[in-house]
């Protein structure tokens, strides 16, 4: 019975009703003109999907507005990645091309640099990023040299300057605008902006590439920090940012043997792997599946929590999925305030029924 409930919400997709309504905290002001600066991360050719998301945010500060691209690195895979950002999306006008062994690897110091650089030659109103490791790690350094302050978390625009983004722990949402001097910059969650479907007109209808002059950027602030290597999780299984499914474990797995039972569960159904920050600071899994507040946020359409209680800063990062399912053995636990499903039971009993009833994935 537990398994058929539990495939049932599998199955099926619940969109979230809306339970806050945000007050404009100012009258609106005729709108000046918008031209933005996105830092785009790219990897293997292609531009990430946090920064497409970036992409859609910016087009969405205004009806007429001139977004510019920045890529830095070296190498082929660089130009692959301008000539993909080139076509990613109507609104891009230019895709600015930083080559470099300076931006091998995306170091802040030296991007932060290259985001002044970029600003002082061509002004622009904004400046973009996700609310990634990526931007979170440039986009503050580079609005210190800038001397402006960052919006961060953006989840929703209002305005060109008017912003919405969580506070204490994502329980409410505060409407901010900015009115400091330009550049007004952001970083925003990936998952409030979804990127809109790619069309044959599109590819064919490529934006113009131009190289950055780099002849200007200073090289006092390189070799400040260092590369030291990436990890990548060996399973081919989908990025937890951006997967449809996504399993978490909590501390009610007790061990790091037990949770490889959600290991097996994701792998079934095609899913990511997540954790809670308890289940991470316990040593069952290393920290870049964690998801919440201090790790990441997801959206996905159906997000299943087993051994989960709840804690705010981990609701904070699953409020917007589609779907919640969750399994606890405490009726009281705090997550089931937020779930579209639940079962209160053992997740030792609960988890190889599943198993046993779910069909492989395809």
């Amino acid at each position: 019975m537990i398994a058929r409930t539990l495939f049932t919400a599998f199955k099926t997709s619940i969109l979230p009703s809306s339970s806050s309504q945000l007050l404009p905290l100012f009258s609106s002001s005729p709108c000046r003109s918008v031209t933005t600066l996105v830092l785009a991360e790219h990897d293997s050719g292609s531009i990430n999907a946090a920064s497409l998301s970036a992409i859609a945010a910016a087009a969405s500060l205004s009806t007429h507005t001139s977004i510019s691209l920045l890529l830095a690195g070296s190498g082929p895979s660089l130009h692959q990645a301008a000539q993909h950002a080139a076509s990613c999306h109507p609104s891009i006008s230019q895709v600015l091309v930083a080559d470099s062994d300076k931006f091998t690897y995306p170091l802040a110091e030296p991007w932060a640099q290259l985001v002044q650089l970029v600003q002082q030659k061509n002004g622009f109103s904004h400046v973009i990023a996700a609310s990634g490791s990526f931007g979170k790690n440039i986009l503050p350094r580079a609005a210190a040299l800038l001397d402006v302050s960052p919006v961060t978390d953006v989840v929703a625009i209002s305005e060109s300057r008017q912003f919405v983004r969580p506070i204490y722990a994502g329980n409410a949402l505060c409407t901010v605008r900015y009115t400091g001097a330009d550049p007004c910059m952001l970083t925003i969650r990936s998952t409030s902006f979804p990127v809109p479907a790619r069309s044959v007109e599109l590819a064919s209808n490529k934006s113009a590439i131009s190289q950055v002059d780099l002849s200007m950027l200073g090289g006092d602030s390189i070799g400040k920090s260092r590369y030291v290597k990436q990890t990548s999780p060996e399973a081919e299984r989908p990025d937890l940012a951006n997967a449809r499914v996504v399993v978490t474990g909590g501390r009610g797995l007790k061990t790091a043997e037990n949770f490889k039972m959600i290991e097996k569960l994701a792998e079934k159904l095609g899913a990511a792997v997540g954790a809670t920050r308890a289940a991470v600071d316990a040593g069952f899994v290393p920290n870049d599946l964690q998801v919440g507040q201090t790790g990441k946020i997801v959206a996905p359409e159906l997000y299943m929590a087993f051994g989960v209680s709840g804690a705010i800063q981990h609701l904070a990062g699953i409020r917007d999925s589609k779907v919640i399912v969750a399994v606890n053995k405490d009726a009281d636990a705090p997550i089931f305030k937020v779930a579209d499903y639940g079962v209160v039971g053992d997740l030792f009993e609960v988890i190889p029924e599943l198993l046993e009833k779910l069909p492989e994935s395809k």
